[in-house]
């Protein structure tokens, strides 16, 4: 691929992932400060592999890099039922709130394992030229 080609997503027919860097990222933007995302960097080309990257400023607009969601690699339905310590906080003791605390993070541990089986087979990234379709392709 010659220049402008190989920095052009709509090459792009498929991503590699992992299962447990979708969940990873998704818990971690939920819990945390900053965003991770699945990045795919340029040169693109048909088969891509989208990591983990977390990050506070969004530097796709100098690298080229496409940032894929989490949530968008997750089925809908799992995504939608993720644990929110604020629902678990609701009239809670002071003094318990380190059971509370542990309590969640179980259920963020199983909220991913349930997440690693919820990979969706397609999803549509945004390019300058439109939507393009690429497949998912699970790793790891």
């Amino acid at each position: 691929m010659a220049g402008d080609e190989a920095d052009d997503p709509t090459a792009i027919r498929s991503l590699a992932l992992s299962p447990a860097d979708a969940a990873d990222a998704y818990a971690y933007t939920q819990e945390n400060p900053g965003e991770a995302v699945l990045r795919v960097t340029p040169p693109f080309h048909g088969r891509m592999r989208a990591r983990i990257h977390v990050y506070r400023l969004d530097d796709t607009e100098l690298t080229g890099a496409v940032h894929v969601a989490p949530q968008a690699v997750i089925d809908d339905d799992v995504v939608a039922n993720y644990p929110t310590l604020e629902t678990e906080l609701e009239d809670v003791d002071p003094n318990k709130m380190d059971r509370v605390r542990q309590r969640h993070g179980e259920a963020v541990e199983a909220w991913q394992e349930r997440a690693r089986e919820a990979i969706v087979d397609e999803i549509t990234l945004e390019t300058g030229d439109g939507p393009h379709s690429v497949e998912i392709k699970r790793v790891g």
